[in-house]
């Protein structure tokens, strides 16, 4: 499992019509096959820019290559992301043990 992390931050204010059309966008991406789990998340932490991010998670490497070139995701990147995003990251997150088996 692949969990795929994106932290952005936007160029336009919280609460404008602006932020509003690149969240409708961004949950446009769950609808691409392989996707899963996609949530929407706003920062809570006074002290970062990042004030948005999205999550998703893909089933292995396969599913995730295929997001990556489908043409819906490639539109996402060039019609909502790089009109409405100052900066942002990409985390690519793979599971590092089986969950209840970390050393307490």
């Amino acid at each position: 499992m692949i969990q795929h992390l994106v932290v952005v931050k936007p160029r336009h204010p919280e609460g404008s019509a602006e932020e509003s059309e690149f969240l409708k966008g961004c949950g446009l991406l769950a609808t691409i096959p392989g996707v899963q789990n996609f949530e929407l998340l706003r920062q809570v932490h006074p002290d970062t820019e990042y004030r948005l991010a999205f999550s998703m998670q893909f089933a292995d490497q396969a599913a995730y290559d295929a997001y990556k070139v489908h043409p819906d995701h490639l539109a996402f990147v060039e019609n909502v992301w790089k009109p409405a995003v100052e900066a942002g990251m990409d985390l690519d997150l793979v599971r590092l043990a089986p969950r209840g088996s970390y050393d307490q």
